[in-house]
């Protein structure tokens, strides 16, 4: 994307101080490809409102009660997601006209959505029938064709063609690796109707778990607790240096967790957090990426994970809650480092926190924890094992509705709210109402179109590294590439991860990248669990890192800053997230693997440390500015105290601690004259 078109796409003024909605929504439609969406009114709307909430109900009732095959479940899944995409996505963000559908997409739906459900309704006698049979019938090859295509359709319309691309790329090889005179029906019923293909574990756990979960995030975030989480850091960090800032990191740490979108958390978050910022003092750029850099981080804090958590699960066959203990130091390391380098930037700036009257007062917040009920029970039923997953997640969504009930109940009597009680209880002056829970399904059953097609695709690629053993053939060029060199082969695995995430949903980028790029690092020794926690850390940071830096785009729009630049300095701010995973894999106790619990705080303080050195020699700022052999030395010590071992960090130590005393014992001197 050309720098110019992005300046020109926020509408960037010197005298304007932050992004309508409306400009913020205009650079979505220009680079999400999930904003991009058909207008619909009056009935019609109602009508797909109705078809998204009854695919949310669906979801939940078949991952609970449903005994069906599990392809006939899949491939019913699929369809519907073909449909509810055709009604929400048109072929090209100019051709939305109010309440209109042309009649091709008419056709692509019913199609498309015909092949899989024609599957799901004869999946026993297809199961059946062998494979040279199959081959040999046009009628199976043509509906398998229709299918993919439909799906690879709408996988371009609400997704992008980056993913697209890497499909692409292993179908036109796998088509010319093939020894077959007519590879197509071989390949299609590989891919279509192959468990390693689109039914692969992609799917099966999306349509098993992640969905769900999606649905319990739109809930969770109806029933309040997102302003919760925002008054709570401001009751926290708000009066501090900088405090606006902090407060983005820390509420959108939170909220992203649930979100699953490192854009959307973005945009939520950032509409009443980066207003704040540049009001202190910070510059757009920088109020901007900091939004961006922590919402982005949303996907890795445990326990959701943007719903990634469920399908690493899935993918090495251990617990969730082994997952989501894994995963709580790295992502306190990350925050960390966003939470310093905004510290010392405020100092630099010499800027102030917010009024402290001005400020929720944390004694005040107590009357609002039962919003957090929800998020309770779903991290202690997933945690105990005492149920499944989906069932976890279910009940969780019974408990939200309690909790929106429960909070017009509480208003009544608190008077924040007019009328009669009935009045108050149904919401009608504002509070959670039937519609809000219709509104919820319905923003679930939309969320899990996206996710669905994402994974889908993803599957296709699986089907084709199978089919092929390009997989196999991958590893032993990266291993020629990188020879001995194990930081190499990490080094190039890192590239290729953010590559393949650039402009994808959080579930679909682990998807792609645990099939392609983990078993490299398998290969070349790193243990599986941290393999599979370095190519999620590197998919996820794409959607900062430029030139598809889509969440740093849209903290820009709403910040009326310059895209690029924003994109730089959040990459800048998330330094710990493309450090820390080199840390858990040359040390795997980061990740508490095959360790005791003192290896693992000795470690955790050296690496906090070194994210310390890394992230003021980046600021350039400590006590007071920093020189470039300052900047030097700083950073030298902290890769050293990122790196294990005991000869490293005693050296990171004394590098870090020499710049430190260097700084202070010069401001003080500074001061004192």
């Amino acid at each position: 994307m050309a720098n110019d078109e992005l300046k020109n796409s926020t509408l960037h003024t010197a005298d304007a101080d932050t992004g309508s909605s409306a400009d913020v929504e205009a650079v979505m439609k220009k680079f999400d490809r999930e904003s991009n969406v058909r207008i619909w009114t009056g009935k019609p709307k109602l009508a797909v409102s109705l078809i998204l909430a009854g695919f949310s109900v669906f979801c939940i009732y078949v991952t609970l009660f449903a005994n069906m095959l599990e392809q006939a479940r899949m491939m019913s899944f699929i369809g519907l997601v073909l449909i509810m995409g055709y009604l929400i996505y048109p072929v090209k963000k100019t051709h939305v006209r109010e309440n209109t559908i042309p009649w091709y997409d008419i056709v692509l739906m019913v199609l498309g959505a015909g092949a899989f459900f024609y599957y799901a309704a004869n999946a026993h006698s297809i199961l059946n029938m062998r494979l040279a049979v199959r081959m040999r019938d046009i009628k199976y090859t043509v509906i398998g064709v229709i299918g993919i295509l439909a799906l690879i359709e709408l996988c371009r319309r609400c997704v992008g063609l980056p993913i697209l691309f890497v499909a692409g790329f292993f179908i036109i090889y796998t088509f010319a690796s093939t020894s077959y005179a007519n590879p197509v029906p071989r390949v299609v019923s590989e891919i279509f109707y192959g468990d390693n293909g689109i039914m692969s574990t992609p799917v099966n756990v999306c349509s098993k778990y992640i969905v769900v979960f999606i649905i319990f995030g739109a809930f969770l975030e109806r029933s309040g607790v997102s302003g919760f989480f925002i008054n709570l850091a401001n009751a926290i960090t708000g009066r501090f240096a900088g405090g606006p800032a902090k407060v983005a990191v820390i509420s959108s740490a939170l909220c992203g967790m649930v979100s699953g979108s490192s854009v959307g958390n973005t945009v939520t978050t950032g509409s009443m957090t980066i207003p704040m910022m540049k009001k202190t003092g910070y510059r757009a750029e920088f109020a901007g990426a900091v939004e961006a850099a922590a919402s982005t981080g949303g996907q890795i804090m445990p326990p959701i994970m943007g719903a990634a958590a469920f399908l690493m699960a899935d993918y090495l066959g251990v617990s969730y809650s082994s997952i989501i203990v894994k995963a709580i130091l790295p992502a306190v390391l990350y925050f960390m480092g966003i939470f310093i380098a905004v510290h010392l930037e405020a100092k630099r700036l010499n800027l102030r926190g917010i009024p402290k009257e001005e400020l929720p007062r944390i004694i005040s917040l107590v009357k609002d924890t039962y919003l957090l009920l929800p998020l309770i029970v779903l991290i202690y039923l997933v945690c105990s094992n005492t149920r499944t997953m989906q069932f976890s997640a279910a009940v969780s969504i019974l408990v939200a509705i309690l909790v929106g009930i429960v909070g017009n109940v509480l208003a009544y009597f608190r008077h924040e709210r007019e009328g009669s009680f009935g009045e108050v209880l149904a919401g009608k002056n504002g509070g959670f109402t039937g519609r809000s829970v219709l509104d919820s399904l319905e923003a679930g059953g939309k969320s899990c179109v996206t996710v669905a097609v994402a994974c889908g695709v993803a599957g296709i690629i699986c089907g084709c590294i199978t089919l092929t053993g390009l997989a196999s053939k991958m590893i032993a060029a990266v291993v020629a590439v990188s020879g001995s060199s194990s930081l190499l082969a990490l080094l190039l695995t890192m590239v290729s991860c953010i590559i393949l995430g650039m402009g994808l949903p959080t579930t679909a980028t682990y998807c792609i990248m645990a099939s392609t790029c983990a078993p490299i690092l398998i290969q070349m020794g790193i243990p599986k669990i941290a393999a599979h926690f370095f190519v999620f850390y590197f998919g996820i940071v794409a959607d900062i890192t430029p030139p598809v830096a889509l969440a740093a785009y849209a903290g820009a729009a709403i910040a009326k800053a310059k895209p690029m630049q924003t994109g730089v300095i959040a990459t800048r701010l998330a330094i710990g997230a493309f450090i820390i995973p080199f840390v858990f894999a040359y040390s795997p106790s980061l990740l508490l693997i095959d360790t005791v619990w003192y290896e693992v705080i000795l470690l955790s303080i050296t690496a906090a440390i070194g994210i310390f050195g890394v992230a003021s020699s980046l600021s350039g700022y400590l006590y007071r500015d920093m020189n470039p052999l300052q900047r030097v030395i700083t950073l030298a010590g902290g890769l050293m105290l990122i790196i294990p071992g005991i000869t490293t960090d005693l050296c990171g130590i004394a590098l870090v601690g020499i710049v430190f005393a260097w700084q202070y014992f010069f401001s003080r001197r500074k001061a004192a004259a």
